[in-house]
C-alpha cells in the first residue's frame, strides 16, 4: 500500500485527505469508495484502513524494485493494453462484464474502464498483495480525475488464481456479454520448480502425454496456457470474448489441441506484437482473440499484426486431419503430407556436457573445463551439433562424446573393468551426473545417457537441427572408422547403405519435402524441427514427383568420389527394398493415385 500510493499524483492525495477527514471505520471508508471508484470492499479491514490514514499524512514515500521473476512477471505497459481496448472496441466487442485472471499493476483494467462504455462489473484475481493495492490506488485516482466516467461495480480479489472459483463469476454474468481480458504469465512450469516458486497450479498431467514423454520435455507446460484453459472452461460457454497476451508457442497449443476439447469459440486470430518493445523479451508473442458460445468446427486462426489487424498475414490450424503453420502454402504441398518411411531418432542428451563434451587440440582431449585428459579411444565418438549442420556434407567432428552405454538402460560396470582412465575420470566428476535434475535418470546405472541406441551406431546419417529456421539436411559420414554421434537438439535417420543416405538427402532437400515443412512448422517456436514433423514427410511421394535425374542434380555439390554411389539402379533398388511399406500406406500400389478429396486424411 505504501508504495502504491507513491504513485498516485498529488492533487488526488490532497482529495484523499480530504474526502476521509472524517471517516473513522473501515465500513465507512468501503462504502465512500464504492461511490467514489466502484471498488467494493477495497480495505477489507480495519487494519489496512488504520495504515491508509497513518499513510495519508504528509511524508515520502522511499521507491523500491521488486523481482517478480517467480511471478512470471511481465506488467503490460498502459500503451499496450489501451491499443489492445481500442481495437476490441472498434470491432464493436463491447463488454458487460471484464474478467482480468492476473491482473498485476491494474493496465488491462484501466484501460477496459476507459475504453469500454457499458461496463457493468469488473472482477480481478491477483495473488501479489502490493500490485492489488496499486491497482485500487490507480482506480480510484481514474474517477477522482474523471467523475463523469461509466462506474461499474469493480471486485478485486488478491487470491491464488489457481485456487479461485471462477464458476461464481460465471453464474454472475450469466446474462452478460464477458470478455476475458489480460496478460497472464510467460513463465513454464518447470522455471517456476526451478525458483521453488508456491506460485503453481496442482500438480497433473493435464494434457495426458504418456509417461516418457511427460518427464522428457513434454510435461513442461506454459502457466500462460493453463491459465487461459481455466479461462475457456469457465466462460466459452457464454456470450463474450477471450483477449489475452500470450506467446506465440502458447496460442499454437490452443489450436492445437481444440479437436480435442468442448469449447465453444470461433472467430480465432493472433495478432503479432514486438515483445522486445513492449516487455524486453526475447520473445515471440501475440494478443490471441476469439468468440465465445459457438463452435465453429474450423479450427483455423487467423495471424495478423497488431497495428494492422484487420490485413490477415496468413493463416494456421487444422486442415481436414492435419495440423499446418500455413493453410495457404499447404494446399500446394498436401499430398507429400504422410508417414515417413523410416523412423527419425533424435541425438545423444546426457546433460553433463563439461563432462561428456571433449575438444582435441595437439592430439589431446580437452574437456569442458580445459582440462588435458588421458582416455581411451574405445567409447570417444566423433560428435556433431546443431551448429554444425550447415553444410551439405560432414567429414569429421568439431567436439567429440564418450558414449557410457551402447543401449538405454544398459549396465556401465564395464568402464571400470575395461577402460580405466576413461572410469577414473568419470568417477573424480561424479557430482556432475547427480546433480542432473531430469527424472529420467533416476534409478538408472552410473553415468547413464538418453537418446542411444542401435540405431545410433549406423555409419551414414541424414541429419537436421531442430533449432534453425532453415530446413537444411546433411550428411554425416563416418569418422576414423567409427559413426559419428549427434546431440539432441538434432534428428536423423541411419542408414548402412551411403546409397540409400544420399537418395534420402536428395529427397528431402528437393523443394516439395522444402514447401511441405514450410507449411507444417512453426519457426518462430524454440525449436521448429520435430520428430513429429518429421514423421509427416512421404518419402515416396516426392520421390514419384521429383525423379531419380532431378535427385542426383541436387548432390552434384558432392564429392566425385561420394557422388559415384547415386546411380539410377541404386536409386530403383531403394525404393523398391520399401515397397511393402508404400502399398501399406497407400493400401495399393506405389503408383496408384488417390484423389485429395476423397483421401481420408484430408477430409475436410
Amino acid at each position: 500500500m505504501k508504495k502504491a500510493l507513491q504513485n498516485i499524483k498529488p492533487s488526488t492525495l490532497d482529495s484523499l485527505r480530504s474526502s476521509f477527514h472524517n471517516i473513522q471505520t473501515s465500513k465507512d471508508a468501503d462504502d465512500l469508495l464504492v461511490h467514489l471508484c466502484g471498488i467494493n470492499d477495497f480495505f477489507g479491514s480495519e487494519h489496512d484502513f488504520l495504515f491508509f490514514l497513518e499513510l495519508l499524512e504528509p511524508c515520502h514515500i522511499v521507491s523500491e524494485d521488486l523481482e517478480r521473476r517467480e511471478f512470471g512477471d511481465f506488467q503490460t505497459p498502459s500503451i499496450l493494453s489501451d491499443l489492445v481496448c481500442n481495437i476490441l472496441l472498434k470491432e464493436n466487442l463491447i463488454p458487460e462484464t471484464v474478467v482480468e485472471p492476473t491482473f498485476g499493476k491494474g493496465s488491462f483494467i484501466m484501460s477496459a474502464l476507459k475504453a469500454f462504455p457499458k461496463l457493468k462489473q469488473v472482477y480481478g484475481v491477483e495473488i501479489y498483495e502490493p500490485y492489488c493495492w496499486f491497482t485500487k490506488f490507480a482506480i480510484l485516482e481514474l474517477f477522482i480525475e474523471n467523475p463523469h466516467l461509466n462506474k461499474p461495480s469493480i471486485f478485486l480479489y488478491c487470491k491464488d488464481i489457481f485456487g479461485f472459483d471462477f464458476s461464481r463469476i460465471g453464474k454472475a454474468a450469466e446474462k452478460e456479454k464477458v470478455l476475458v481480458l489480460g496478460n497472464p504469465p510467460w513463465v513454464t512450469n518447470s522455471e517456476l520448480s526451478t525458483l521453488n516458486s508456491s506460485n503453481l497450479p496442482v500438480k497433473s498431467n493435464f494434457k495426458s502425454h504418456n509417461g516418457f514423454d511427460a518427464i522428457t520435455g513434454k510435461g513442461n507446460f506454459d502457466i500462460g496456457e493453463y491459465i487461459i484453459l481455466m479461462m475457456l472452461n469457465s466462460f466459452a460457454k457464454q456470450s463474450g470474448y477471450m483477449a489475452m497476451l500470450a506467446k506465440n508457442s502458447v496460442i499454437k497449443n490452443l489450436i492445437y489441441d481444440l479437436p480435442k476439447t468442448t469449447y465453444d469459440i470461433y472467430d480465432m486470430a493472433a495478432l503479432k506484437f514486438d515483445a522486445k518493445t513492449y516487455f524486453k523479451a526475447s520473445v515471440e508473442a501475440s494478443l490471441f482473440k476469439c468468440r465465445f458460445g459457438r463452435n465453429s468446427l474450423q479450427y483455423i486462426c487467423k495471424a495478423s499484426f497488431l497495428n494492422s489487424p484487420n490485413l490477415v498475414e496468413s493463416e494456421f490450424g487444422w486442415i481436414g486431419h492435419k495440423f499446418v503453420s500455413d493453410v495457404a502454402l499447404y494446399q500446394n504441398s498436401r499430398d507429400f503430407d504422410g508417414t515417413c518411411p523410416f523412423i527419425w531418432r533424435q541425438g545423444i542428451k546426457h546433460d553433463c556436457s563439461k563432462i561428456l563434451e571433449l575438444k582435441m587440440e595437439d592430439g589431446k582431449f580437452i574437456n569442458g573445463f580445459n582440462e588435458e585428459l588421458i582416455l581411451e579411444d574405445d567409447l570417444i565418438y566423433g560428435l556433431v551439433k546443431s551448429s554444425d549442420i550447415q553444410s551439405p556434407l560432414i567429414t569429421k567432428p568439431r567436439k567429440y562424446t564418450i558414449l557410457t552405454q551402447k543401449k538405454i538402460g544398459e549396465d556401465t560396470k564395464y568402464i571400470s573393468e575395461k577402460f580405466p582412465h576413461i572410469y577414473g575420470y568419470l568417477s573424480k566428476n561424479i557430482q556432475f551426473f547427480s546433480e542432473r535434475r531430469s527424472s529420467i535418470y533416476k534409478g538408472k546405472p552410473l553415468f547413464s545417457i538418453f537418446g542411444i541406441g542401435e540405431y545410433s551406431f549406423k555409419p551414414y546419417k541424414v541429419a537436421i537441427s531442430g533449432l534453425y529456421k532453415k530446413p537444411s539436411f546433411s550428411l554425416v559420414m563416418p569418422f576414423n572408422n567409427k559413426p559419428m554421434m549427434l546431440d539432441d537438439t538434432c534428428y536423423f535417420l541411419g542408414f548402412d547403405d551411403i546409397s540409400e543416405a544420399l537418395i534420402a538427402v536428395a529427397i528431402l532437400n528437393s523443394s516439395y519435402a522444402q514447401d511441405l515443412l514450410r507449411a507444417i512448422t512453426f519457426t518462430d517456436a524454440k525449436r521448429p524441427y520435430t520428430k513429429d514433423m518429421l514423421m509427416r514427410i512421404n518419402f515416396f511421394k516426392i520421390a514419384d514427383h521429383l525423379g531419380f535425374k532431378d535427385a542426383r542434380k541436387l548432390l552434384i555439390h558432392l564429392p566425385d568420389d561420394i557422388l559415384q554411389y547415386v546411380t539410377g539402379e541404386k536409386w530403383n533398388a531403394f525404393f523398391a527394398t520399401y515397397r511393402k511399406d508404400r502399398e501399406k500406406e497407400y493400401q495399393g500400389s506405389f503408383f496408384e493415385t488417390v484423389p485429395i478429396q476423397q483421401h481420408p486424411a484430408f477430409t475436410p
